[in-house]
């Protein structure tokens, strides 16, 4: 079977133990805040435009780390299709709030798991592993 892949970068915000997510109107599944680069973008570039564009806050770009890249098959796409996600931490100006094109974020532990994408449970594996949400 032949791979698609999805290139997406996401931000990794992790308070009192717990993870940022968001969730976009009519989606089932919760996602780590972040999206696909617009042509020639830089993660950086990419990362700092979605953040803006997501929750209306505006990332330091000295702050960015990367955190790790993570593989799993996409959700709600076709078997073979992999999204990819580059994620980040960092830290930003401004209040996280919802912009149009999300309907609600909230902050996750473990317990919610099996409310994200597959590659976002592969990420709170790793957060888990870590030590760094509950």
């Amino acid at each position: 079977m032949v791979k698609s892949y999805i290139d997406k970068l996401a931000f990794v915000e992790v308070r009192n133990r717990k993870i940022l997510e968001t969730c976009s109107y009519g989606k089932d599944k919760w996602y780590i805040p972040g999206g696909k680069r617009e042509q020639d973008e830089s993660d950086q570039e990419a990362l700092i435009r979605e953040m803006k564009e997501e929750l209306l806050v505006d990332i330091i770009p000295e702050t960015l780390v990367h955190y790790g890249t993570f593989e799993a098959q996409a959700h709600g796409k076709p078997e073979g299709t992999v999204v990819r996600m580059t994620c980040y931490t960092g830290k930003y100006n401004g209040v996280l709030s919802p912009s149009a094109e999300v309907e609600k974020l909230d902050w996750f532990d473990s317990s919610k798991r099996n409310d994200v994408s597959p590659v976002d449970q592969l990420i709170f594996d790793d957060l888990k592993k870590k030590n760094l949400i509950d």
